[in-house]
């Protein structure tokens, strides 16, 4: 039985040591990229990350509330019967995913903002270079960090999730 005085001790070694200080691994931006990519990576790879953009949850739990109001504004804009304007898996840059492995880097980190860039290899490995990355701006939310855009190229084309949802709100 703990006594009041080892009780307290404990909870100050706790409050003192570095893994307890420190934020959720879970909550930084490389720790969120790599579950989402494991995830699709599963299997043959070939599932792709709807499971992040599927429904209103999903988008809470990984995107910024300022993405999360410009998509549902543009999705409100768009005709009944119509695909909405982002018509693909921006995750992992395709229409048919295919994802073997990925490379997460951290190309830059301050304390409120970050980019990352992610670097796809697929099975089929039939996409030109630049079309293998997939940039995330992350900002920090409430002390959690969410994805504020995606960013990426398709047949040497770029695109960003933002510019495609303010362009559908032009239309």
């Amino acid at each position: 039985m703990l006594s009041r005085r080892s009780l307290v001790a404990a909870s100050l070694f706790a409050a003192a040591t570095p893994a307890f200080a420190q934020a959720p691994a879970g909550n930084d931006p490389v720790a969120i990229l790599t579950a989402i990519y494991t995830r699709a990576a599963k299997g043959k790879g070939d599932g792709g990350a709807a499971f992040v953009t599927q429904n209103k949850a999903a988008k809470a739990k990984y995107f910024s509330k300022a993405l999360i109001a410009l998509w549902a504004r543009a999705d409100a804009h768009t005709p009944k019967g119509d695909v909405g304007p982002v018509d693909f898996d921006p995750v992992t840059n395709s229409q048919e995913p295919d994802v073997k492995s990925f490379k997460v880097d951290a190309e830059k980190t301050e304390t409120d903002q970050a980019t990352l860039a992610v670097t796809i290899t697929g099975h089929r490995n039939d996409r030109k270079p630049a079309d293998q990355i997939v940039r995330y701006d992350f900002l920090r939310e409430a002390g959690n960090w969410k994805i504020d855009d995606i960013k990426g190229s398709s047949d040497g084309k770029a695109w960003s999730i933002r510019k495609m949802l303010t362009d559908a709100l032009k239309s």
